[in-house]
């Protein structure tokens, strides 16, 4: 909002609004990796091959949120 109040040129807005949509992305999926690899395996227990497979596979699909 200070850009804008200050006049700032629209390109240095928008290169902002950019950076702070990226880092809040970066962030969610942070914490949706945290929350996998520590609660969700506390949660269910020890896992099996399959199951870990299947864990490992949910994970990665989870970096393309």
């Amino acid at each position: 909002m200070d850009m804008l109040e200050q006049g700032r040129p629209c390109l240095d807005v928008a290169q902002q609004l950019q950076a702070v949509e990226k880092a809040i992305q970066q962030a969610k999926k942070a914490l949706i990796q945290s929350h996998l690899d520590h609660c969700l395996e506390d949660l269910v227990g020890p896992l099996g091959v399959g199951q870990r497979h299947s864990l490992d596979e949910f994970r990665e699909i989870t970096r393309y949120l």
